[in-house]
């Protein structure tokens, strides 16, 4: 009983995290005085992802007890990628040019090398920490990380079927990955608030960047009007259907290839991620986002469509935030400390590749995102530069879900030479 939440219901909840997102708004909208002041330190996003955790780690509302983050992630979230994704240029996405997949790929390698990288520096000063025999292994358990940081919750199940990890264990990994991954967002939020520093450390060039935010701000302009109520029931058409859309088509394909391909539906199969309702569910509303731009749908973005996007993203920000206990920080620090030193390995690679091939800042963060959150956090850092920009974080996000699996196989059999080593 001392683990439940202060509040369970849901409606208060949703209200809760409202109030948050409010809060900073309306304080971020200050011209002056300590908030002004606040801001200009501590980026916005930041403070939408943080407040909702203050309230889980002291009790007063909790991930386990609610179904808002499930509601944000499978409702809102397509809808969201739906409206920002349908005013988009395609032919000016694909110009982003090279660098973006480098950096993905960056990110992967990152995670594959990261892990066994960490057990090796432990290993040094703390051998216990990696240790363990047969199915209580800890590199068994981490397998289950590197599944989640490359691709996401499908990849992460796999591996526990593959590897087999003690499931009497399992909590303590599933503890790291959230901890670990939302502390690295967090800095990865911190960053984008001073991503010109960034970007000039770097060298990096940002004229694709600029030119596809410049298309979409022009193409707005353009077609900007005062929206009426039918203006706003028109989008949200566009944003439900789709979503239901997506949810039918996921559905369908996911039980079609389920229940006639056994390499999709056996967990311990590289190919079980095309079984994962979710990933199809995210890339049929991206598809279908894509396809919409091609029609004068696309002319409801001077109505406003990518705006009401952003609220539903900032609502997934909040849900996200609060799954951060961080009283969490202090539970079982040796794993935890696994984790941090298997992510500074995965930051550091990002920093060095992105400074050799001069990759602006949103590549780095959306190519680490879209290994190490997937498909409902990678789209929420890349709007975060420019709602235009989401798109990105979701085709990035859905190539980690294709090449998850493979990866997580490669880092744990190097987790288990060196911890045989």
């Amino acid at each position: 009983m001392e683990n439940t939440p202060l509040i369970t219901n849901d409606a208060i909840v949703f209200g809760i995290l409202i109030l948050c997102l409010g809060f900073v708004f309306f304080t971020e909208s200050k011209k002056s005085g300590f908030w002004h002041k606040f801001y200009k330190i501590v980026p916005g996003l930041l403070m939408c992802y943080l407040l909702p955790a203050i309230f889980s780690s002291f009790g007063v509302i909790s991930p386990e007890e609610t179904k808002t983050y499930f509601v944000a992630s499978r409702y809102l979230l397509p809808a969201s990628l739906v409206l920002l994704t349908i005013s988009v240029d395609l032919k000016a996405v694909f110009n982003l040019g090279w660098r973006a997949l480098v950096m993905f790929l960056t990110g992967t390698m990152g995670i594959i090398i990261g892990g066994p990288l960490a057990i090796l520096l432990i290993s040094t000063f703390s051998p216990d920490t990696v240790g363990g025999v047969g199915f209580d292994a800890v590199w068994r358990g981490l397998a289950t990380l590197a599944g989640s940081w490359i691709g996401g919750g499908a990849n992460q199940a796999a591996m526990l079927e593959i590897y087999q990890f003690n499931p009497n264990k399992y909590g303590g990994m599933v503890l790291v990955d959230i901890v670990v991954a939302n502390i690295w967002m967090a800095f990865l939020l911190i960053g984008i608030g001073k991503k010109h520093k960034i970007d000039k450390w770097l060298g990096a060039d940002n004229t694709a960047i600029d030119k596809l935010q410049q298309k979409v701000q022009d193409f707005t302009e353009s077609v900007k009007r005062n929206p009426t109520l039918t203006d706003y029931m028109v989008i949200l058409t566009f944003a439900f259907v789709t979503v239901g859309i997506a949810h039918l088509g996921a559905d369908s394909i996911s039980t079609l290839l389920n229940t006639n391909f056994e390499g999709v539906s056996d967990p311990k199969s590289p190919w079980s991620s095309f079984g994962s309702q979710f990933f199809w569910l995210i890339s049929i509303a991206t598809l279908l986002g894509v396809l919409l731009s091609f029609t004068k749908a696309k002319n409801y973005e001077g109505a406003g469509a990518s705006k009401i996007g952003s609220v539903f993203i900032y609502i997934l920000v909040a849900t996200i935030g609060m799954k951060m206990d961080l009283s969490k920080l202090f539970e079982n620090p040796n794993l935890i400390m696994i984790g941090l030193v298997w992510m500074a390995i995965h930051a550091g690679l990002l920093i060095l590749v992105a400074k050799l091939i001069k990759a602006p800042y949103f590549f780095l963060a959306v190519g680490s995102q879209a290994n190490v959150g997937g498909a409902a956090s990678a789209p929420v850092v890349a709007a975060a530069f420019h709602p235009s920009l989401a798109t990105v974080g979701a085709l990035l996000a859905v190539f980690g879900y294709v090449v998850g699996t493979y990866g997580a196989m490669l880092c744990a059999e190097l987790m288990r030479i060196v911890s045989v080593g």
